[in-house]
């Protein structure tokens, strides 16, 4: 594409969606493999939540771009070989390539300084404790953290502490010594490396720090079309300081382009040089909260002028839209969201709560119930109509 120095705000959100998956239609027959493929190329990663008020979510990104699809091909993509993604702490605990996994080497080899203090202080204090899980893992795997538990965790207010194994087992982790092999009702099954990575996986050159920074700043920069500096590092959690390097590197190479963009007021915008910028785009999709389009909840206001929280942590007197909610994208715009719930025992979705945008068009709650309508057909449950505020 030719350089720029400026884009309107529409040309500025179609890019975002464009890079996001959102400019191509759903497919027309079954979802398969290449869609998966086509949906990770555009996102780099999924991120995994433990909340399942409506369904787990690593798997709703899939679903907002590809619409009703088998979550078995996610299932087998993870937990099956050959292995296509791998679990690791890329945005926050996430799915990735495999192929990422050379590049976060360097994240795992600066695990004392990065990884949270129970951890370290185990790995530091308690060294014998942290090879004999090691070894049990080696031999048993692939095993969860209960499975290896010393003691019974001890409940303190509404939440359990952990004991020294888990702890041991999460620096390990972080460390790359194991692995995610799968989850059992959740709770991730650990493995060595070597039983779960393809060979060529593990048989990759590990890149200098730099370069490997560098090459997680490009598959942002792809994931998000136009961006600031500050969502560019977000999207792998990376250093503040060394991302603004890498990001200045690439500007020198090209491969971003400084942008002004139109109600982004002072903050700069940079531009992958092969973003795409389409005319138009005319997606349909509710967006889940852990979707790598609404991460960076600032980015979504200037670029959306959508005012998005995520309330799950939030006292329930004061909650203004609800749980567990989901903005609506209708065309290129956030036009409504929606609070919802899965009630599994009653076998139906149940929307407590809607709400329209101020600009909403008229079109907007018919294609907001088609949408639910499909988001329930495929979750295997009975749609409850919208209540709308």
């Amino acid at each position: 594409m030719s350089r720029r120095e400026r884009l309107s705000a529409d040309e500025a959100r179609r890019a975002v969606l464009a890079a996001q998956g959102f400019a191509t239609r759903r497919p027309e027959a079954d979802p398969g493999g290449w869609d998966l493929r086509r949906v990770l190329s555009h996102v780099g990663q999924l991120q995994i939540d433990s909340v399942n008020v409506l369904e787990r979510a690593h798997y709703l990104p899939v679903y907002s771009r590809l619409g009703p699809y088998p979550k078995r091909l996610l299932d087998d993509a993870s937990h099956r070989a050959p292995r296509r993604l791998f679990e690791y702490w890329g945005h926050e605990a996430s799915l990735l390539p495999v192929a990422t996994q050379p590049l976060l080497r360097w994240r795992m080899e600066r695990a004392a300084d990065d990884a949270w203090g129970s951890m370290v202080r185990v790995q530091r204090e308690r060294p014998d404790l942290v090879e004999a899980v090691f070894e049990r893992i080696r031999e048993h795997g692939p095993l969860t953290a209960a499975d290896l538990a010393e003691e019974t965790p001890r409940r303190t207010g509404p939440w359990w502490d952990w004991s020294d194994s888990k702890k041991a087992v999460e620096w390990l982790f972080w460390r790359g010594r194991i692995t995610a092999a799968g989850r059992r009702n959740f709770q991730r099954l650990y493995d060595v490396p070597e039983r779960v990575l393809p060979r060529e996986i593990l048989a990759a050159p590990t890149p200098g720090r730099e370069d490997a920074q560098r090459e997680l700043v490009r598959i942002a920069a792809r994931g998000l079309g136009v961006a600031a500096e500050a969502d560019l590092r977000d999207y792998f959690r990376l250093p503040t300081e060394e991302t603004r390097l890498r990001v200045a590197e690439l500007v020198e190479a090209g491969e971003l382009v400084p942008v002004e963009v139109e109600g982004w007021g002072r903050t700069r915008g940079y531009l992958w040089h092969r973003a795409r910028i389409p005319r138009s785009v005319d997606a349909r999709a509710l967006i889940g909260p852990f979707d790598s389009l609404i991460w960076v909840r600032p980015r979504v206001l200037r670029t959306f002028g959508f005012a998005y929280r995520l309330e799950i942590y939030v006292p329930a007197p004061k909650r203004v839209h609800g749980y567990y909610v989901l903005p609506f994208l209708l065309g290129d715009r956030l036009v409504a969201r929606v609070d919802l719930k899965a009630d599994r025992k009653a076998g139906r979705l149940l929307v407590k709560a809607s709400y329209l945008e101020a600009d909403a068009p008229r079109e907007t709650t018919e294609a907001l119930h088609a949408e639910l309508d499909l988001l329930a057909s495929w979750l295997s449950l009975a749609p409850t109509e919208p209540r709308s505020r």
